[in-house]
């Protein structure tokens, strides 16, 4: 089970429509959303504070992120949540690229995010999340 899920896009409708098929197919207790880059990087910095004085607290396991924001970009968000070293703090996190870019180049750069473990096209669907269950176990 997933206690804790994130969503990263700037598009209003998708962060709606992902938090609706998330609640429908994983048993979430928590979807929290950001709007762009910049938003979820402050996200995890709070919550890497956070962590530094309570080992418990509970960090999304599971993060959706665009690539295509205004503000930071999810390339930049990636780029920037490695050097701050959160991949090192919240260790089990997994994030899914979710974006509408048909470009291939785009599907091959994110083989160099370790933190990376899909690449899925926009919208995202019950049977999106029905394939993803076994790479969260």
């Amino acid at each position: 089970m997933l206690d804790k899920i994130f969503c990263v896009d700037d598009d209003l409708i998708t962060l709606m429509l992902c938090k609706k098929v998330i609640e429908r197919v994983l048993s979430t207790k928590e979807i929290h959303t950001a709007q762009n880059g910049e938003e979820a990087i402050q996200y995890f910095k709070a919550l890497a504070e956070k962590y530094k004085i309570d080992k418990n607290t509970i960090y999304p396991k599971l993060t959706f992120l665009d690539l295509n924001m205004p503000i930071m970009n999810g390339w930049e968000f990636l780029d920037i949540y490695s050097a701050l070293g959160y991949h090192e703090i919240f260790k089990d996190a997994k994030f899914i690229v979710l974006s509408s870019t048909i470009d291939p180049q785009d599907v091959n750069k994110t083989k160099n995010y370790s933190v990376v473990i899909d690449f899925l096209s926009k919208p995202i669907t019950k049977e999106m999340l029905e394939n993803l269950k076994d790479k969260l176990s």
